[in-house]
């Protein structure tokens, strides 16, 4: 059974053209890339460290790769994949500068989708002395995978540093709803997840 479909992949599905060759790094269960190889007939393939996950991958047909992306995407190669796709999961990588240009060596363009730490409700939590529990961030501080808190706005200086293009971007709040605002703060407050298309500078 797959998991509940995640407003970020009607995000990351908009961006996939019919026939591209797609790469879900931290693949989990498949469900993204069944979608996507169901509805736009892409050449699929998943990443993924745990067990459970890498057996209901292949359940659902995908063609998983068993691997830890801390060690990098050394078995793929230049320019191999359409879209490397990264949902909700860059949060929980060590090596956050590597695994963004691997993406970019493997992959015509990256994908990228995480929870933003300065989202309103998150700060007020902090206020109030606890950290933040939500649907984009559901886990305890104490059994949390998350190993960086990071906002749009730092997101968006560590691009602007490593030369990275921000192609498109989208930001959605706790109900899955795109969020407009008139500036980068008020998005950044107001944002809960965001969803990028990266390139590389020509």
């Amino acid at each position: 059974m797959t998991m509940p479909d995640r407003p970020d992949f009607d995000v990351i599905a908009s961006w996939v053209e019919p026939g591209h060759r797609v790469l879900d790094l931290g693949c989990g269960d498949g469900s993204l890339l069944r979608r996507l190889i169901e509805t736009r007939a892409v050449r699929g393939w998943g990443v993924e460290i745990e067990d459970a996950n890498v057996l209901a991958a292949l359940r659902n047909g995908i063609n998983v790769i068993q691997s830890n992306l801390e060690n990098g995407l050394a078995d793929f190669a230049d320019q191999a994949f359409d879209h490397v796709v990264l949902s909700r999961t860059l949060q929980t990588v060590r090596h956050t500068e590597d695994i963004l240009r691997e993406m970019l060596r493997v992959g015509r363009e990256a994908v990228v989708s995480f929870p933003n730490f300065a989202y309103w409700k998150n700060l007020r939590s902090v206020l109030d002395g606890r950290m933040p529990v939500s649907e984009d961030l559901p886990y305890q501080w104490y059994d949390s995978p998350n190993v960086r808190f990071f906002t749009l706005l730092d997101f968006e200086a560590l691009c602007e540093r490593m030369g990275l293009v921000i192609r498109e971007r989208s930001v959605l709040d706790e109900a899955g709803q795109p969020v407009s605002a008139s500036t980068p703060n008020d998005l950044n407050f107001l944002g809960s997840l965001a969803v990028y298309r990266l390139t590389r500078a020509r």
